[in-house]
């Protein structure tokens, strides 16, 4: 899955000169926490709500109201913004762009095409959004996760036992996170089954696996095996 799948493709900008007053501003009356900084349509910089919390006089501090917002419609953003932000291109993948995100404690990327002009933003609600719908969550239903051996076939055979069942795969997700030598773990994400076939399900289940857990969303059960 692509950022320029889930990326917002209408940015909210100020420019360089813009003061913080304007930046603070911008950022409520558009309820966005990230703010990127343009001169020229080139972006220069970047500023979020927590950047401009900081940067605010303190509560403690002895001046009044009005002095406040003359001191804030004084500060110009290019003074506050980060430099040279983090930023990613529209294929780059999802992936790509939460493990930036999470490297450098951000919570958004400007995304840039091949000239370097601003056509996005990707933000830590875009990357959730994407999880959820790479994961089927949307479709309730229920999330059964096993571990198998890590050779062809299994897979195939899971998929056809919840066929057979008369359920559907939403989503299948595979990882060798904590699985021993050998091993993979599998999450499938199945609806539209009867729950009285279930069990039966599961059963036969076993006999390819190790079941880890079963969580059924629309019912809000959950069954751990290890």
């Amino acid at each position: 899955m692509l950022v320029k799948n889930w990326m917002s493709p209408k940015v909210v900008t100020i420019d360089i000169e813009d003061s913080m007053q304007q930046a603070i501003y911008t950022l409520k009356n558009n309820k966005i926490k990230l703010l990127p900084i343009m001169s020229e349509k080139t972006l220069k910089g970047i500023v979020s709500d927590r950047d401009l919390k900081k940067a605010s006089p303190s509560d403690a501090t002895t001046l009044d109201m009005h002095e406040m917002l003359y001191l804030i419609s004084r500060i110009k953003i290019k003074d506050l913004m980060i430099k040279n932000p983090i930023t990613v291109y529209p294929e780059h993948t999802i992936e790509e762009a939460a493990q930036l995100l999470l490297e450098h404690r951000i919570s958004g990327l400007p995304v840039l095409d091949s000239k370097d002009r601003l056509v996005g933003i990707i933000t830590k609600s875009d990357i959730f959004r994407a999880l959820i719908a790479i994961t089927g969550l949307g479709k309730k239903g229920i999330q059964i996760g096993i571990r198998i051996s890590d050779v062809p076939g299994p897979i195939k055979d899971i998929r056809e036992l919840i066929r057979n069942h008369g359920a559907r795969t939403a989503s299948i997700l595979t990882n060798f996170e904590n699985a021993p030598q050998g091993y993979l773990h599998v999450y499938f994400r199945i609806y539209e089954i009867d729950r009285e076939m279930l069990p039966d399900l599961l059963k036969q289940l076993e006999n390819i696996g190790k079941l880890l857990y079963i969580v059924d969303h629309r019912q809000n059960k959950r069954t751990l095996y290890e």
